[in-house]
């Protein structure tokens, strides 16, 4: 018997067991993604927190012995550990997040987000793909693979950490990780909050690029006034606007923020190697993106562009008047959300320092500006020889 054997039957016994339950396990996840669970806005704070509960039940209903639900002072998180029968196991820390985005049927979706249907054979609905669905998985795994095995508890000492407000920044989350560092403590971090290459490809992510976000308000005249009367002659801040983020790349599509690009650790010829040799079908991509084409900066593929470049992004762009018909204004101010993925060498601190020196470079006399920042993420990067 080749050690490849009783794999195979393992893996086999789980699948069966995953696809008797299937139906019973889409139920669940359906009556989850019910739950307007948006973070970002706050009259969906209860929905939030019925969220979080509704998850830490079904953990104690999987039989997780350990579930709390951990305050902050916005949205809480979800722990529960189940440690394995064997003491010197490694322990396994899993994360992911059960707040969603907003999401309403006049943002383009088909059918309301917020009431799950299955079209084609995939379900649609907030959430779905992003977190939760990914999350409520992992419940469904530990039963299929106790199921297969015919242990009482798992292999390695399980820890899920779940929390409520990756969708907004994760603003507390900093604070949670450090009041519960102990609790916490792992051999091996899976963030269950990625993409898999296709649906039949399980995919291993060794990197994250992380996050700094900002938005910058410009401020002219105390008031909008008429541009007949004043146009021409006094700054306009929808204007400036306009050109700082016009500023923001240049004609190579590389971010013009002085040190933006120092300290990155860049792709080894290995990696874009093995970059190349993945099936990718950038034509099928850009539908999935509902773009008509690529674009992004020079001598970097897409993959490498999304996967393991750091970049620079106009979220939302407002100013002046926005109604039907016309009104001839100079708008009184204008703002402009950004938000900076990050790669490893990168440090969030530095990122904002170049951001506000560049963003203050570029605001016209008689403008004035507020630049306000959202706390950011860390990239993080495994190396592909590391043993977990």
């Amino acid at each position: 018997m080749t050690m490849s054997q009783p794999v195979d039957s393992a893996v086999s016994a789980v699948r069966t067991y995953i696809e008797q339950h299937r139906a019973a396990f889409l139920d669940d996840l359906a009556e989850w993604l019910r739950i307007p669970s948006v973070s970002a806005q706050p009259d969906h704070g209860p929905d939030v927190r019925r969220s979080a509960d509704w998850l830490a039940a079904k953990l104690k209903e999987t039989g997780f012995p350990t579930v709390e639900v951990w305050q902050t002072p916005g949205a809480p998180a979800v722990f529960a550990e189940w440690p394995a029968e064997d003491p010197t196991a490694p322990t396994v820390l899993v994360y992911g997040h059960h707040d969603v985005q907003p999401a309403a049927r006049e943002d383009g979706w088909d059918s309301d987000p917020f009431e799950p249907v299955v079209r084609d054979n995939r379900l649609y609905a907030r959430g779905a793909a992003d977190d939760k669905g990914q999350v409520l998985f992992h419940a469904l795994g530990v039963r299929a693979h106790l199921a297969a095995t015919g242990r009482t508890a798992p292999a390695v000492n399980l820890k899920l950490l779940i929390e409520g407000e990756e969708e907004s920044g994760s603003p507390h989350f900093r604070a949670l990780v450090e009041e519960h560092t102990h609790r916490l403590a792992a051999d091996a971090v899976i963030i269950s909050d990625t993409s898999m290459w296709d649906e039949n490809t399980p995919t291993v992510c060794t990197g994250m690029r992380g996050l700094a976000e900002c938005e910058i308000r410009l401020y002219g005249p105390d008031q909008d006034i008429h541009s007949g009367a004043f146009g021409g002659a006094v700054p306009n801040p929808a204007t400036a606007v306009a050109r700082l983020v016009a500023a923001l790349h240049d004609e190579h599509a590389r971010v013009t923020v002085p040190g933006f690009y120092d300290g990155i650790v860049q792709l080894t010829d290995r990696e874009r190697e093995l970059f190349a040799e993945l099936p990718f079908d950038e034509e099928h991509w850009l539908r999935t993106a509902k773009s008509q084409a690529t674009h992004g900066e020079s001598g970097h593929t897409t993959l490498e562009r999304i996967w393991a470049r750091p970049t620079a992004e106009v979220n939302g762009i407002g100013g002046g008047y926005q109604g039907p018909g016309s009104k001839t204004i100079i708008p009184s101010s204008a703002m402009v959300k950004l938000s900076f993925r990050l790669v490893a060498g990168q440090d969030p601190d530095h990122i904002e320092k170049a951001v506000r020196a560049w963003a203050t470079e570029q605001v016209p006399a008689g403008i004035r500006h507020e630049i306000t920042f959202a706390p950011a993420t860390r990239p993080c990067l495994t190396p592909l020889d590391h043993p977990a």
